[in-house]
């Protein structure tokens, strides 16, 4: 029996990796949960175990190699089957397109099967599913899909060489436009097309113009890129501002703050209070502590039973990581600040795990870390909200009491709750952020 080991998905927004090291070769004998190699994302570095034990047969492909999630990296033959035929070893990526090759008519026949049988690209050349399926979408057919000059290995047609063309292929005119297929029962029984908007326009820039600077996206930043498009396009985005008397909070931290430091080893900050305030608010309105499954309509809210509270940290090379508390509402103000001091530092080196980054429920942005008083943030998909905490500044604030009103400076903070207009509704969100400043006003141990 021949298992397929396929690169890890490594948290909601990553969607490829890098082969970092083999930690065995073509034909070791493996054991079950004994690591076959290291891979390495945007945000975290890991090792991907065998989930059978067996002898190595194939690597798909080689180290510093990018691949995307999903895809089969490396083939395990079963002890019971390895001693009964044992297969030829192959590791090149050379030799595994060869073989797929030889077989062009069964890649088709599973990836497009809605092409004509004259569709079929020749023997000599071969399409990835991805290529084949971006095709489909695009209204390309075969004969014009070998057209196309590639720039892949023996001169396939890439990823980035199909786009090229289909946006050259816009701004030709003399092109006859392809119509586009008659809707099927199973593309109406679909709901991709209402969660997922049309493709936004692309802008170029004058290379040419003076005084030019270009800084070319890294990894960690085409993928935040990416994946802020995608939650701004699918969440319509609503904002509820409120401020905050941290009077009560600041009191109880300086209080803490010695023997805290003396006893953990670190120092006692604002977001441990919030955070518990953040719970506590949540427990009164569930509602908020849901995630969305719009993969078919009508859409489901997934209300959580436990909090998985996201925090999240900026990265030394300017990326954005999310760790996540998990069941952070089983927690005490200890226990919370705890955890959240050491997921920060391991996510600041890359040392968090794939579970620590993923399952989080609700997120919490920190910008007033960097002196920023109010903030609008966009919110970690599937989440339906986050919460952005300002700097916490003394402000001259009008105090009653029964001998008339008296203007005393105060520990003040903007809290602003940025909500899925989908599921909350613009009262919701009000209340909720209101119920995390009563929380944090009237903050008790």
């Amino acid at each position: 029996m021949i298992v397929d080991i396929i690169m890890p998905k490594m948290g909601e927004s990553i969607m490829e990796g890098t082969i970092l090291k083999w930690l065995k070769n073509v034909g070791d004998k493996v054991e079950r949960d004994e690591n076959l190699l290291e891979i390495s994302t945007d945000k975290v570095d890991t090792e991907v175990p065998s989930p059978e034990a067996g002898i190595l047969v194939e690597k798909l492909f080689k180290e510093n190699d990018v691949v995307e999630v999903g895809k089969i990296i490396a083939r395990l033959e079963t002890e019971a089957s390895a001693a009964e035929t044992p297969p030829p070893a192959r590791e090149s990526v050379k030799q595994e397109e060869a073989k797929i090759e030889d077989k062009p008519e069964v890649e088709l026949k599973t990836e497009v099967k809605t092409e004509p049988e004259t569709e079929k690209p020749a023997a000599s050349r071969f399409y990835s599913p991805l290529v084949l399926n971006i095709a489909k979408e695009e209204n390309i057919p075969i004969s014009e899909l070998e057209t196309i000059k590639g720039t892949g290995l023996e001169g396939r047609v890439t990823k980035k060489d199909i786009l090229e063309y289909i946006k050259d292929r816009g701004k030709t005119t003399d092109k006859p436009a392809v119509p586009k297929p008659a809707a099927t029962p199973a593309t109406v029984e679909t709901s991709e097309a209402a969660a997922k908007p049309a493709e936004l326009p692309k802008h170029t820039v004058d290379y040419n113009e003076e005084g030019l600077s270009v800084l070319e996206f890294d990894n960690i930043r085409q993928k935040m890129a990416e994946h802020m498009v995608q939650s701004a396009a699918i969440s319509p985005h609503v904002n509820a501002i409120a401020e905050c008397d941290l009077s009560r909070v600041d009191k109880l931290r300086k209080e803490m703050t010695k023997e805290f430091e003396e006893k953990e080893g670190f120092k006692l900050t604002y977001m441990p209070f919030i955070a518990d305030a953040l719970v506590k608010a949540l427990k009164d309105f569930p509602l908020v502590n849901s995630v969305i499954d719009d993969s078919s309509v009508p859409f489901k809210a997934i209300m959580r039973s436990k909090v998985n509270l996201g925090i999240a940290v900026a990265m030394d090379n300017g990326g954005l990581i999310v760790p996540v508390i998990k069941e952070a509402d089983g927690k005490n103000l200890i226990g919370l600040a705890r955890t959240m001091n050491d997921l920060g530092k391991r996510a600041r080196i890359k040392k968090l795990t794939l579970d620590e980054i993923q399952g989080g429920t609700i997120t919490i942005s920190n910008y007033g870390v960097f002196g920023n008083i109010i903030g609008t943030m966009i919110i970690n998909q599937p989440q339906v909200a986050i919460l952005g905490v300002g700097a916490v500044k003394k402000r001259p604030a009008v105090t009653e009491t029964p001998e008339g009103d008296f203007v005393t400076i105060k520990p003040i903070a903007y809290l602003t709750l940025s909500f899925d207009h989908r599921l909350i509704d613009g009262a919701l969100g009000g209340k909720f952020v209101m119920r995390v400043v009563h929380y944090l006003e009237n903050y008790t141990i």
